[in-house]
């Protein structure tokens, strides 16, 4: 039963993400690259965060519960700055990569920034979901553990459904991210930045999972149509696309094989 729900559940969080790898990412090794380099700097930004985070328990060493969870708000506010800190430092990054690669190569084409967009934001999520999902079984060792400390039994659930959209959310920030850098539309990083607060800050406003699964899902699909249209996609190629009528996406396809 155990194994089941294990299985089940790592299905649910991580099924639809390694399909978009398998499809748009594993045949490109440049791509790939990207992607493990996305993922590297998530994890840079969870050490230095982590690191406050010890420092700022080490300051206060007290047992207190408010202090506690006042202790925790501020480490939450604390890792997505520092996650977003490192998405524009990824940014930066890649945008001098496709400069240099421009003067060394003239005439090779390199990669669209909306492709290295999305690439980089697919990376941020898939580290930022192993990490979570791992993190939830490790706190829920033991003989016939259900929920965790007397946890809804539906907590593995809740628990796979939310990696899934904090992995899809990543994704979908990092494309408005970047398209916002390149346009220097700086509001669109503060709506990054206070969408991945809320996110984050669901828990503490609500102890209902369901409450804040269907909150999350609606900012995943406010932040998704936004990252469709910015990444240049419109209601007549979508259709086509859902039809199999896109000459140009199927042209692309046929190249890459």
């Amino acid at each position: 039963m155990t194994a089941a729900v294990f299985f089940g559940c790592a299905f649910v969080a991580f099924g639809p993400a390694l399909a978009l790898y398998i499809f748009t990412i594993a045949a490109e090794p440049l791509r790939i690259i990207f992607l493990i380099v996305g993922a590297f700097f998530w994890l840079l930004s969870l050490l230095l965060s982590s690191l406050v985070w010890f420092m700022a328990g080490s300051i206060t060493d007290s047992k207190d519960g408010p202090v506690q969870k006042h202790l925790l708000i501020f480490g939450v506010l604390v890792s997505v700055l520092i996650q977003e800190m490192f998405r524009f430092a990824y940014y930066r990054l890649l945008k001098k990569a496709n400069e240099g690669l421009k003067v060394i190569n003239p005439d090779e084409t390199a990669p669209s920034m909306r492709l290295l967009a999305y690439v980089s934001g697919l990376g941020f999520g898939i580290m930022s979901g192993v990490f979570s999902f791992v993190n939830t079984l490790s706190n829920s060792l033991g003989p016939g553990t259900v929920g965790i400390h007397g946890d809804s039994p539906q907590f593995f659930l809740n628990s796979a459904f939310m990696t899934l959209v904090i992995m899809l959310l990543h994704m979908f920030w990092g494309i408005v991210f970047f398209d916002g850098c390149e346009k220097k539309k700086w509001y669109v990083l503060l709506v990054v930045l206070l969408t991945h607060l809320l996110v984050s800050a669901l828990t503490f406003i609500s102890s209902h999972y369901g409450i804040n699964l269907v909150s999350t899902y609606m900012i995943m699909v406010f932040m998704g149509i936004w990252a469709f249209f910015v990444a240049g996609g419109s209601y007549r190629n979508l259709k086509l696309c859902l039809l199999c009528q896109d000459e140009d996406f199927l042209l692309f396809n046929q190249r890459s094989r």
